[in-house]
């Protein structure tokens, strides 16, 4: 699964007890730019900077290892002037080993972060500030896939980490400018004989999310 890069010095590692106990939720991260970066905050004039939710490299690590963590996982599709799905979405990206793969977007759920900010942010972070999706009414997931790093315990597979991702299916009204690790997106016909090559490339599980998101879209 994918995940955000943190700025230098984005860490919350160290932070005292209650020191985010009287800022309010905009204070937080609420959609990232288009590089990806997140508005920071700026506690007491003699404090750090720093971004609440981000961990180093070591404390993720550690984390990962200690405990699942929360991701949504977006399917990106467009629709037609009835509502119907016309085209599927998938992402290209330069995977950690170099090589090129298919995906969908993925991302984890900071804290202090509600479900719909996490997919605006990790959609922004990916298709860019003009992809105007069209966030869910409710906040019920088509699917709930449950990554291991443990092959063979599930169809999902992340060597990193137990990650537990809540899956949607989201509309993309506006246009894509990819970016952050995305190469590309490419769109195509979810009848088409290309949609199955298409989830073919996609390991791991995730070509078996946008099966469970076609159906049940009703496709």
């Amino acid at each position: 699964m994918n995940d955000e890069v943190p700025d230098e010095g984005d860490y919350d590692a160290g932070r005292g007890r209650g020191e985010f106990d009287n800022i309010t939720p905009e204070d937080f991260i609420h959609g990232g730019g288009s590089d990806g970066s997140a508005r920071r905050f700026t506690g007491p004039p003699d404090s750090v900077t720093m971004t609440p939710g981000w961990l180093g490299p070591a404390d993720i690590n550690r984390a990962r290892h200690q405990m699942p963590i929360a991701y949504v996982e977006i399917v990106p599709v467009r629709t037609d002037e009835m509502g119907r799905i016309s085209q599927v979405g998938s992402l290209l990206r330069v995977s950690e080993d170099g090589s090129i793969e298919r995906t969908l977007i993925t991302g984890r759920v900071l804290y202090h972060e509600t479900l719909r900010e996490a997919i605006a942010r990790n959609v922004a972070k990916d298709l860019g500030d003009i992809a105007l999706p069209l966030l869910p009414v409710g906040l019920q997931p088509f699917t709930v896939a449950e990554f291991f790093p443990t092959p063979g315990l599930s169809e999902y597979y992340d060597p990193r980490q137990h990650a537990i991702a809540l899956c949607y299916m989201v509309p993309i009204a506006g246009d894509c400018k990819p970016q952050d690790e995305t190469l590309d997106v490419e769109w195509v016909d979810p009848k088409s004989d290309v949609m199955n090559t298409f989830v073919a490339q996609m390991v791991n599980g995730h070509g078996r999310i946008v099966r469970q998101a076609l159906a049940w879209a009703g496709i």
